[in-house]
């Protein structure tokens, strides 16, 4: 039995209790004395009069001619008051509650009908209220019952009640129904049980392709992008070539956070084809793909032909642009935005705030800080003050940043302090950086980096000892660096490449790609910055342990597999240290190519020698 108790309210409800009618008035039933012909054409009548409505006002006089010639006790004519109100775009839920409470004995499909109603309307919880008001009144589910319940579940993330209701789905016998697979699928993924998802998606013996849309969408979920692809590829390979537009849309949203631009370009001609018109939450996801993969002019393009922007849209261009270091693009784009008569809300200011970041806009930044609160009434949150903290510290400006933080209306998080330990370690300043590293100690992070930064602080200065003590907290707490990896995308296949690896298939052949690398690289006067390597060792092990560096086994596996000439994309989980920045540039000069590296805090656009961060990047 369901439990009577919603996770997500904490407050006991009574199956009924969400069932509030107001008084609608029947008439007694004396139609007994009008003829069964004119009866039945006084239905026909009415009934037709209900498919015609467009509003409520028109549905209300179609309901009183039901009242008026006593039809409402015909459960015909009662499930259809109900449908109609509760299911239609102008309907509501509240009279159709008023009109399900007059229904001496409702059956499965008003009480399905109800609980589709209330997912329509976003009331979640109501819909599984119903459902125990079903179960209640011993009035059995069928398969229509569960697509729009486990629905609910899914959106409420109520997995102990999902499961319940998937013991129910089996105690019925409903389990091998399609839709109610698909809608377990969707369940399982939205509540993170990715495995629970695959073991119902493994065991259908027919799939659909919204069978397909909600595996993939559950890895989506899980943040699982590659293996979205790799579905993607399996359901075109058994024949569904015509995907719905929310698998392509995840497919999207997987390409942007690969950086597999041919693969996004591939989804982005297909969302053409089978769709006849993209609508603004496509067209903008469309966008950030462009913007993640690196193509900052393909999305600034789609963004300026798309006929309607939002609010979302603008955002998704200005924090591209900034991503790419475009930060005064992104404030022209910002001014366009209130030119059009479009409010900035807090998530635009974020854009804003990062775009200056990038870029060292500091007089810009602390005047569209002043400004959002004083002009449009936006109360700056925790992720503004990271931004300006992140810009004052890329400037510099330390003591200004630690005094921000001070005064900050709310309790500072470890981004924040992490954004201030990053600046003191660019700019050697080990006082406030051991106060920014003790924050982050005392609220016992568990984030490696926050030690790493520390202890290279510490390396920098030669306090080994220190580094060493570092280190060993970090083994006691038991937590592990991530290893730093590096993809790249080689005729539409992303490859992945970790710090270190000896055991890649093709190892010999990027090992001779490195060594003739670095053999050209010495003529243009490259010399390799050991001081990234964090370790009391030689320097010959330092310059051994460089050249293993992911993001240049990335690059050495690209110049061996693409044509002479064509650009290289590499995506990496880490930030780039300024060793392989360097050396990038160096290899766009020597082998005429154009590399972007997309790190973890933006994009790096090498070309003949320079990068488009002009080495600003030193100071992010």
């Amino acid at each position: 039995m369901i439990r009577r108790q919603v996770q997500h309210t904490n407050v006991l409800i009574t199956p009924r209790d969400h069932l509030q009618p107001t008084q609608v008035l029947i008439p007694p039933r004396n139609h007994q004395q009008i003829p069964e012909f004119n009866l039945q054409l006084k239905e026909q009548e009415c009934l037709s009069s209900l498919k015609r409505c467009k509003n409520m006002e028109e549905f209300k006089q179609a309901h009183a001619q039901i009242l008026k010639w006593g039809l409402f006790w015909n459960s015909f004519c009662a499930s259809n008051l109900v449908a109609t109100c509760a299911l239609s775009v102008w309907g509501s839920m509240a009279y159709a509650c008023s009109i399900f409470c007059q229904i001496c004995e409702p059956g499965t499909f008003q009480f399905n009908t109800m609980m589709r109603g209330h997912v329509k309307d976003m009331n979640y919880e109501e819909a599984v209220l119903v459902y125990a008001d079903m179960l209640e009144r011993g009035i059995e589910p069928d398969n229509f019952t569960f697509p729009a319940l486990l629905k609910a579940g899914a959106l409420l993330r109520a997995l102990d009640e999902g499961m319940q209701i998937h013991g129910q789905i089996l105690k019925l016998g409903l389990h091998d129904d399609l839709y109610v697979q698909n809608s377990l699928i969707n369940l399982y993924g939205k509540c993170k049980k990715i495995e629970l998802s695959y073991v119902v998606f493994e065991t259908m013996d027919q799939k659909s392709v919204s069978s397909w849309s909600a595996i993939i969408a559950a890895n989506a979920s899980s943040g699982l992008w590659s293996k979205c692809l790799t579905l993607f590829g399996d359901m075109i390979s058994e024949g569904f070539g015509e995907p719905e537009e929310s698998i392509l849309v995840n497919v999207v949203c997987a390409c942007a956070h690969l950086g597999a631009l041919q693969l996004g370009k591939c989804a982005h001609g297909s969302l053409l084809r089978n769709i006849s018109s993209l609508n603004v939450i496509v067209q903008t996801s469309l966008i950030n793909m462009y913007a993640k993969c690196g193509a900052i002019q393909e999305a600034v393009s789609l963004f300026k032909k798309m006929p309607d922007k939002n609010q979302l849209s603008y955002s998704a261009a200005i924090s591209g642009l900034a991503m790419h270091g475009q930060g005064r693009e992104a404030l022209k784009l910002f001014s366009d935005m209130l030119r059009e008569g479009l409010e900035p809300d807090a998530v635009i200011y974020v854009g804003v705030l990062s775009a200056c970041s990038h870029c060292g806009l500091v007089d810009e930044g602390l005047q569209f800080f002043e400004q959002m609160k004083s002009e449009y009434g936006v109360e700056p949150t925790i992720q503004h003050y990271g931004c300006m903290v992140d810009l004052l510290g890329r400037a510099g400006l330390l003591i200004e940043a630690y005094d921000l933080i001070k005064n900050m209306p709310m309790k500072p998080n470890d981004v924040v302090w992490r954004s201030l330990l990053s600046a003191c370690k660019v700019h050697q300043n080990l006082e406030i950086g051991e106060t920014a590293a003790n924050e982050l100690l005392q609220s016992n992070s568990k984030n490696p980096g926050d030690y790493l930064l520390l202890s290279y602080m510490y390396a920098r200065t030669g306090r080994w000892e220190d580094v060493s003590q570092v280190r060993t907290e970090l083994a006691d707490k038991g937590i592990s660096q991530a290893p730093g990896f590096s993809s790249v995308e080689v005729q539409r296949k992303i490859y992945r490449f970790f710090s270190q690896d000896v055991k890649w298939p093709h190892h010999d052949g990027i090992s001779d790609m490195i060594h003739q690398m670095e053999w050209q690289l010495k003529f243009e006067g490259y010399v390799p910055d050991t001081s990234q390597v964090l370790l009391n060792v030689q320097e010959d092990e330092k310059r051994q342990r460089l050249r293993g560096h992911s993001q240049k086994l990335a690059i050495a596996f690209a110049l061996l597999n693409t044509s002479r000439g064509s650009p290289i994309r590499v995506t990496r989980n880490l930030r780039m240290c300024s060793d392989c920045h360097t050396y990038t540039k160096y290899i766009s000069l020597i082998y005429e190519r154009e590399i972007t590296v997309r790190d973890r805090n933006r994009f790096h656009h090498f070309r003949d020698g320079t990068c488009s961060c002009n080495d600003f990047w030193l100071l992010t």
